[in-house]
């Protein structure tokens, strides 16, 4: 018998340490994709560093729990949007309740009472920061959806297994995100022009 425990083989630790480099390795091969999605869920590029650095604090503290061969990319999406929603419930952010009975052309409607192109004057009015801005406006909750689904293009069911929601619960946080993204977006091209 050896003296040597299984934990002490030295042909065993080698062999942990190069998974872990490995794993390391094709984690941060992800980085960019993982701030890409990060920054689309807060409001700020420091939020987004924070985020992204928890993130991978965590998947290298966790590595072992990844199973090599499956789809590292949403393995470390879902811990970011873990810990987005920790992160809100934490603020406890409440959901605007204002009622989006309006109509989804509230936008057009609005910018046609001026007369003129309301396509070209949208495209004019509105910057990138206005678009994060509207996107940081909506809900957690129907955030992650939206960046999940539109921005990442995760599929209903990937975002489903990331959130850890139903995929029927996906559809309806993505239909009621994108009707709020809409009228924050409406908002701030309406406000650009006053």
């Amino acid at each position: 018998m050896s003296d040597v425990t299984p934990e002490a083989d030295p042909r065993k630790l080698a062999e942990e340490a190069r998974d872990r480099v490995r794993f390391e390795e094709e984690a941060l091969d992800l980085a960019d994709q993982v701030y890409r999605v990060a920054r689309r869920l807060v409001s700020t590029r420091e939020e987004a560093e924070d985020l992204m650095q928890e993130t991978y604090a965590r998947a290298f503290r966790s590595w072992r729990s990844y199973t090599p061969g499956t789809n590292l990319r949403a393995w470390l999406l879902r811990i970011l949007t873990n810990l987005n929603i920790d992160r809100g419930r934490r603020v406890q952010r409440s959901p605007d309740l204002q009622p989006l009975e309006e109509g989804d052309y509230f936008l057009y409607n609005k910018l046609e009472e001026d007369g003129g192109s309301a396509e070209d004057r949208v495209d004019d009015r509105l910057s990138q920061d206005d678009a994060v801005s509207a996107l940081s406006a909506v809900p957690h909750d129907f955030r992650d959806v939206i960046v999940l689904v539109d921005i990442g293009d995760f599929s209903y069911a990937d975002a489903a297994q990331i959130l850890e929601i139903p995929i029927g619960t996906v559809m309806s946080r993505l239909h009621r995100g994108r009707r709020i993204l809409k009228r924050e977006l409406a908002d701030r091209a309406v406000g650009s022009s006053v």
